[in-house]
């Protein structure tokens, strides 16, 4: 089987609210899936699933061809949208706990990615800046040696000069064995990295395919797409 992921009817509801509503997504392995839709899309819901933080209400996920749990959780290496690592720590801190916690961690990784983007192993977490919190946490994630990568909004309100960085940080370590699955606002950004885009609104698909197709196609860059999907 050539999918890491694939859902079937994927619905999430909360009270009277659907938050996912039927949605059918695949993606192959090897490749980078940019999940795309404004604020309240379903974006994030839908990651936390595919992490296995939540549970669907209907429908089917298979990742790697196994229903969402711990052996999925031992291979998805998840970046969420808010920051979870504790006030006391210092990044020396973080590394342990992620070395502790994953078997999968590689440490020496972990090593290069920390000069590369300039991070002091001795520094306060309550120090550093939003950019480099983001360096961090992608550091951390980035540095598991896992099958599927969740990035839920990497490039959130960091610099342009930050932003750079890390997707040198993404481009530069990507395996070209595993998967990612990004979501972004910043889509002229980093639409170069994507392989195949899945545009969401109000829980359902409303437009997905392989990148380069769909710009051949529509004659318009992702963003582009983007703009006109959701404006």
């Amino acid at each position: 089987m050539n999918d890491i992921l694939k859902t079937r009817e994927l619905t999430k509801s909360y009270f009277r609210k659907k938050a996912l509503n039927g949605v059918n997504i695949s993606l192959q392995k090897g490749r980078v899936l940019g999940l795309l839709g404004s604020n309240g899309s379903g974006k994030t819901t839908f990651l936390k699933i595919a992490a296995g933080i939540l549970r669907q209400t209907s429908g089917e996920i298979l990742i790697d061809g196994k229903k969402t749990g711990v052996v999925t959780k031992a291979i998805v290496s998840y970046l969420p949208d808010k920051n979870y690592l504790y006030k006391w720590m210092k990044i020396k801190d973080a590394v342990e706990l992620f070395k502790d916690f994953y078997k999968d961690f590689d440490q020496e990784k972990c090593k290069e990615l920390l000069k590369f983007m300039k991070l002091d192993e001795e520094a306060k977490v309550t120090s550093l800046s939003k950019g480099m919190m983001e360096k961090l946490n992608l550091t951390l994630v980035l540095s598991r040696k896992a099958k599927l990568y969740i990035l839920d909004e990497p490039l959130a309100g960091v610099d342009p000069v930050a932003r750079e960085q890390i997707l040198d940080a993404i481009v530069q370590n990507y395996n070209e064995n595993s998967s990612m699955i990004i979501t972004t606002h910043l889509v002229k950004d980093i639409e170069r990295i994507f392989d195949d885009v899945a545009f969401i609104r109000d829980g359902e698909i409303v437009l997905s395919g392989n990148a380069e197709e769909l710009r051949a196609e529509k004659e318009k860059s992702i963003d582009e797409l983007f703009r006109e999907v959701f404006e």
